[in-house]
This record gives C-alpha cells, sequence and structure tokens, in this order.
C-alpha cells in the first residue's frame, strides 16, 4: 500500500482508500443481519457519514465538542466516529460495562453533547444519570423502539433514534457538503482525535488525550512493521473498540492497508463467527489463544490411544519444524513430508476451528504465556505479540513476522524511543529505537518509559496527572516493569502491581501467575502477598474441568457463595500447585489458597477491557476471605 499523498488525520484515511486503493463499491464493513453476513460498501458507509456530519453540523456541534458513544462493535460506532472526526470533533467512547456513577462522570468530565447508545439496558443505565449531566444535548439509541424506555423519564435531553438522526442528516446533507469537507480540510494532526477514559487496574477514570497525529503514525508505524498486512484481508473484529487496542490496531489499521472489517456477534457467538466469517488477521487477547490452546490439548491428551499418539507426534514435529525456520535453517526433506502429515491429520482440525484462513494474530492487552505462542507457531499460526497502553495510542512494539523471541513483546515501532530506567535512583540504562535493534541485546531491569509519535498530548482537566505522566524530559513513564531480551521488549510486570512481602522482598504477580496458569486445573489467580508473611491466592478453575471431574451441575454455579469449601477441590488443585511450585523462589509459592466458584469478570468489575484483574477492588470486596488464609495455619517450606 503506498498512497499517493499519505494521510495526517483520521478522515482522511477512509478517504485515500476510495482515492488510492479500492473503488467505492468495494466491501468495507460486513456484519450479521438475522441470519445472513452483510457487505457494506465504502460509498454506502460515507453516505451515512455524511448525513450525520450534517445532522451534527445543523445541531451546532463545532471543532472540538465532545461527542460519546456507549454502544457495541457494529457499522454504527463506525458511521458515528468518522462523521463526528471530519467535522473536527473529538470521540469520547464509554466502556458499556462501567458503572452508573462512572458513566455519569465521564459525560460530565468530558463535556459531552451527545450519546449514542447500544441497546436498552445500556439505554436504561443512562436514563438514570442523565438528568444529572448538564452537557448532555442528545440521547441516540440505535434501535428504534426507545419509547418505551423513555415515555416515563423527563429527561432535560432530547431523544432520537440513530435511524431518524440518519433521515434528518440525509434530508440536509446537500446543504452541508461544503461546510463538511472545509471542516475536513480545517483538522490539523495535533488536533485532538478523541478522549479515552481509563483507570486502569485502579484509580479514578482518566481521560487520555490522543491526537490525529497519535492514530496516524501508529498505523504507518504498525503496517510498515507488519508489512504483510494488504488490502485483500479481513480482520474480525470483536475487542471493544472503546479500547485504544481495537481502535488503532484493526480499525484504523484496516482503514490505512484498506482491508475489510467484520464485525463478531459477541463474545459467545466468536467460534460460530470465525469459521463464517474465515478472517484472515484478528486482534485478541491472551486469554483466547489460551483458551484455544488448552481446549486443543485437552482433546489431544483425551483422545487415547492412536489419536493421542498422532496428536502428541504432529506437536513434535511441528516443533521441530518452527525451530528449524526460526534458526534460520531449511528444514529438511523428511522433516518436511512429516509436516505435511501432522498439517493433514491434525494441524489441519484445529485451524477449521478459526476459520482456516489466518494468517496470523496480533495479542495484546497482557502478557502472552510462552507455551501458548508456541503452540501456535507450531500449527503455523503465528502469534505477534504486542504492547502498549491507551497513553501510547496502543501498540509501540510488536513481534515481526519473521522473527520470533517467545515471551517478549517484538520490536520497538518506527517513532518511538524507548528506553529502560532505574525505579529508585532513575537511572537510564539503555535506550533503544526501532532502527538500533541489536537481537543481541539483553538489559538490565526497569522500568518501561518513552517518547514519540505515539504518546498522549496529556491527560484531560489533569494537569497535575499529566505532569506526573510525562516528566520534564518528555519521557512518558508508563509504570511497567521490562528489560530488552535478544532486541525485543520483554514485560516482567506491572510497577503498581509489585508486592513487597513482610521481608521486603519484591514479587511480581505476573510471571508467578503465569507459572501456576500452566496447570489446565487453573483458569484464573489472583496472587496476594503485599506486606504479607507469605503469598496466598484466589483460583479460579475452568467450568468445564470442576463438571466433568465432580460432576456439578449448573445450581452449583449459582450458590450466593462466591468460594468453594469442598476439600475434595481443594486437594485436586493443590497436586499442581505443589509440583509447579518447585519452579519458583521460596517467597513466591503459594502457601495458602482460595477457590473462587465463578471467573472474575468486567460484569462484576473485577476485571479491565482488556482482562486484567483490578487488584484494589478485588482485594476490596474479598478482604475478610484473603484475611481468613492469613489466619490458618500453613506448611512451612
Amino acid at each position: 500500500m503506498n498512497p499517493v499523498k499519505r494521510p495526517t488525520t483520521v478522515p482522511q484515511l477512509i478517504r485515500n482508500v476510495v482515492a488510492n486503493i479500492h473503488p467505492d463499491t468495494h466491501p468495507f464493513l460486513t456484519h450479521k443481519v438475522n441470519d445472513s453476513w452483510i457487505d457494506i460498501s465504502y460509498r454506502e458507509a460515507l453516505e451515512k457519514i455524511d448525513a450525520i456530519s450534517a445532522w451534527f453540523l445543523e445541531m451546532g456541534i463545532q471543532k472540538g465538542d465532545r461527542l460519546g458513544l456507549v454502544i457495541e462493535n457494529g457499522p454504527e460506532y463506525i458511521y458515528y466516529d468518522q462523521a463526528l472526526q471530519q467535522i473536527g470533533a473529538i470521540n469520547a467512547s464509554i466502556y458499556p460495562t462501567l458503572t452508573e456513577a462512572e458513566t455519569e462522570y465521564i459525560i460530565n468530565d468530558s463535556g459531552m453533547k451527545a450519546l449514542l447508545i447500544g441497546n436498552p439496558f445500556l439505554l436504561r443505565k443512562v436514563l438514570k444519570v442523565a438528568n444529572n449531566c448538564p452537557s448532555l444535548l442528545r440521547i441516540i439509541p440505535v434501535f428504534d423502539d426507545y419509547e418505551k424506555y423513555t415515555e416515563k423519564v423527563s429527561l432535560n435531553a432530547g431523544v432520537i433514534s440513530f435511524n431518524e438522526m440518519l433521515e434528518e442528516g440525509r434530508a440536509i446533507v446537500s446543504q452541508y457538503h461544503q461546510a463538511i469537507d472545509i471542516a475536513r480540510e480545517a483538522i490539523l494532526p495535533s488536533d485532538l482525535s478523541c478522549l479515552i477514559y481509563t483507570s486502569g487496574t485502579t484509580g479514578t477514570p482518566k481521560g487520555v488525550m490522543l491526537m490525529h497525529s497519535n492514530f496516524v503514525e501508529t498505523v504507518w508505524s504498525g503496517l510498515f512493521q507488519i508489512s504483510n498486512v494488504d488490502k485483500d484481508d479481513t480482520f474480525l473484529s470483536f475487542l471493544p473498540l472503546s479500547h485504544v487496542f481495537e481502535r488503532a490496531a484493526t480499525y484504523y489499521m484496516c482503514l490505512g492497508a484498506g482491508s475489510r472489517i467484520a464485525f463478531a456477534q459477541s463474545l459467545e457467538l466468536l467460534a460460530k463467527n470465525m469459521v463464517e466469517v474465515q478472517p484472515t488477521i484478528m486482534n485478541c487477547v491472551p486469554r483466547l489463544l489460551e483458551r484455544i490452546h488448552d481446549r486443543a490439548m485437552k482433546n489431544g491428551s483425551t483422545a487415547g490411544g492412536i489419536k493421542t499418539k498422532i496428536f502428541n507426534w504432529s506437536f513434535d514435529v511441528g516443533r521441530k519444524y518452527r525451530e528449524a525456520l526460526e534458526s534460520g535453517k531449511k528444514p529438511n526433506f523428511l522433516l518436511r513430508k512429516q509436516r505435511e502429515y501432522a498439517e493433514k491429520l491434525v494441524f489441519s482440525k484445529i485451524k477449521e476451528k478459526t476459520g482456516g484462513h489466518l494468517k496470523f494474530l496480533i495479542s495484546g492487552g497482557g502478557a502472552l504465556p510462552k507455551n501458548v505462542g508456541e503452540f501456535f507457531g507450531n500449527i503455523g499460526i503465528p502469534v505477534l505479540e504486542g504492547y502498549g497502553l491507551t497513553e501510547t495510542t496502543g501498540p509501540v512494539c510488536v513481534t515481526e513476522f519473521d522473527r520470533q523471541v517467545y515471551g517478549t513483546a517484538g520490536r520497538i515501532l518506527p517513532g518511538t524511543e524507548m528506553a529502560i530506567q532505574n525505579i529508585e535512583t532513575g537511572k537510564i540504562y539503555t535506550i533503544q529505537t526501532h532502527d538500533s535493534l541489536d537481537p543481541n541485546l539483553i538489559s538490565e531491569e526497569g522500568e518501561i518509559i518513552m517518547k514519540g509519535v505515539a504518546v498522549m498530548k496529556g491527560y484531560w482537566n489533569k494537569p497535575e496527572e499529566t505532569k506526573a505522566a510525562i516528566d520534564p524530559e518528555g519521557w512518558f513513564h508508563s509504570g511497567d516493569i521490562g528489560r530488552f531480551y535478544k532486541g525485543y521488549l520483554q514485560i516482567t510486570d506491572r510497577l503498581k502491581n509489585m508486592l513487597v512481602n513482610a521481608y521486603g522482598k519484591n514479587i511480581y504477580p505476573t510471571p508467578v501467575e503465569n507459572a501456576y496458569l500452566k496447570s489446565p486445573k487453573i483458569e484464573q489467580i489472583f496472587l496476594i502477598g503485599d506486606r504479607r508473611e507469605y503469598v496466598t491466592a484466589i483460583i479460579v478453575p475452568p467450568k468445564e474441568s470442576l463438571q466433568e471431574t465432580f460432576g456439578f451441575d449448573e445450581a452449583w454455579f449459582e450458590q450466593p457463595d462466591a468460594f468453594v469449601h469442598d476439600k475434595q477441590v481443594t486437594d485436586w488443585l493443590n497436586q499442581d500447585i505443589r509440583k509447579l511450585s518447585n519452579g519458583l523462589a521460596k517467597f513466591e509459592r503459594i502457601k495458602n489458597f482460595k477457590v473462587k466458584r465463578n471467573s472474575f469478570s468486567m460484569e462484576e468489575g473485577e476485571m479491565t477491557v482488556t482482562l486484567k484483574a483490578k487488584r484494589k477492588v478485588i482485594e476490596k470486596k474479598y478482604a475478610q476471605v484473603i484475611d481468613e488464609m492469613y489466619m490458618q495455619e500453613v506448611d512451612a517450606d
């Protein structure tokens, strides 16, 4: 992809596609309507985008105004976002899983003037707080029968459905074509494109100010590093567009390359949608890949007899073949033939469940366990692991397609300087860029700090927090701990997550938790031990494993007690915990644990949208249970 004039703002990206990559009749978006997948062309999308822009201008929206969305992924998100972006307004997305209080806070902090709402549940939540939000002028449900939810509610804001807004916009768009064009051309790369509110795993939501240049430069850097993304690819989108990772690495990257975006119906239907859509690329979080890995390994190892032997043989062949390629060697004739048989007998069956056409996967939002990355490499679907934050417009590092270093987050993208800094003394150990890659570099460990085109402008209405995050030399302090390993960035843990035990020993939870997650009996684990004498944990086993091993029915999982007190379950888990503890330092080993009946979830406020545990929330919510673990006698090592 080589645009004639490289776009510098978000609305220029889609115009570049129809000018230089595809005719405007080419499919841009794909979504499921009833039982059929429907394509939407660039022409149809642009017609709706311009109509909505006209409606905004008629409403009096001006450059710099904030317009919000609380909606699941779908074409309406794209139309609304593109419509507001091209007149210089600012996207202020709200995660659908946030509480009423958090939603109200974001509406008021951003000064939001209109809000697009995705479903009746979200509308009811907004209606409860709308009159506490004086800036909110319009509420826009994407469904037509909204009156039954609003008819008995006295609102200060007006309510209009998405389709009504679209029709009103179509009726006046001819009057506003010139104004839209002028507004679009007046947008500067340094203008704000969006506010993305993030509280991470702790704290009050902060509006991260991202500029048009942040997104566009991230797109070009990403396409330069992953050069095999092209105009014929189809991305399946299921991570929330309200999060920076999906917006930058799927939505805007697809606009940069001219790739098609297909929208999954839901997380529950993702497996079915993958088979139907047959995507070539997907952005995902580690937990999804872990589930695919766990299910495949379980099916292969429990098949029994010759099937299990063939399964194990195939993965041994896949490993040898992968290692030969990764070492720069050409696999010999025998290994190539063996790999063909392994593909036919085992790997193709696993790939069929992903649609059968994946070129690669991009993983972000957390560390990918090394064995999971190797599993996908063995079957021939590389996982390009990345690293970034909301404050860095998503990815600032990503694995190169032709160079895997498992357990790392890849090479620095062009346009970013990255340094490793001693967290106590402030000494910078090393500064690296894309061009300085040294495949033999292994640096000391410290906080990851960054400068460059991807770093945010600051936090909205929070100058002190901005100063705390970006130092006088312009370095953004990520709060993540890491080092360079073989030239790639390796994440050790989150600085805020670091536990310091009662004896002053530093414990980084992520590598310890990953050591225990090697057990197929553990789906989630939350480590505890800050200012405590020893480490404990809350553990969630996979639901399927509990059902198969102990015969628990649905009623068992619906019991009000969040924790399991069945000794046979704890003994069953303890078998693996004792084995896996041997690979850890004594002060890192779990000495006691509680078994949680159901998974930590976003709905319960326990997880972020990228499925990271909210440490303060969980510790407060289960404080009594945690204290109980430290009142019991434990075995000494």
